[in-house]
């Protein structure tokens, strides 16, 4: 029973030391798209690059595909893009994961960070990317957990 206790506390303990409240990083990105041949089924295809500034700052490569009618507010989209930045002092990547929608019942977005793509000091990176556009200015809230650095 000792022998059980013991060894509970101590994954309870490396538990809790990895683990890390979620955060908030803010700023700003610029996109540019670039139109690649047309994909089966009509499917558009595009070349995606960002400069991110503020919290997260870097810049990314990608490839979105969408489909749908953008002009009649009807249309969908899929990305995944790299993302090679320095984030709360730390430098390394991490894959976003694009998965948007827009029809009569508004817009839906969920970016999230692939699972298992952090590389470098970002290794281990989790979370989610919310994205706003005020005035074709594009914003980010990128809420993620980090692995204490080593």
């Amino acid at each position: 029973m000792q022998k059980l206790i013991g060894a509970v506390l101590m994954m309870a303990s490396l538990t809790s030391g990895n683990a890390a409240a979620a955060v908030e990083a803010r700023g700003q990105f610029n996109v540019a798209l670039a139109a690649l041949p047309a994909a089966p089924g009509g499917l558009a295809q595009h070349r995606l690059e960002k400069q991110f500034s503020g919290d997260l700052a870097g810049t990314s490569t990608g490839v979105m595909m969408s489909a749908g009618d953008p002009a009649k507010g009807i249309a969908g989209y899929v990305a995944m893009e790299m993302v090679e930045a320095t984030l709360a002092g730390r430098s390394g990547g991490f894959v976003l994961q694009h998965n948007g929608t827009m029809d009569a019942g508004g817009q839906q977005l969920n970016v999230v960070i692939v699972p298992g793509s952090g590389t470098g000091a970002l290794a281990g990176i989790t979370g989610s990317m919310a994205i706003r556009i005020e005035n074709r200015q594009h914003y980010y809230t990128l809420t993620y957990d980090l692995p204490a650095a080593p």
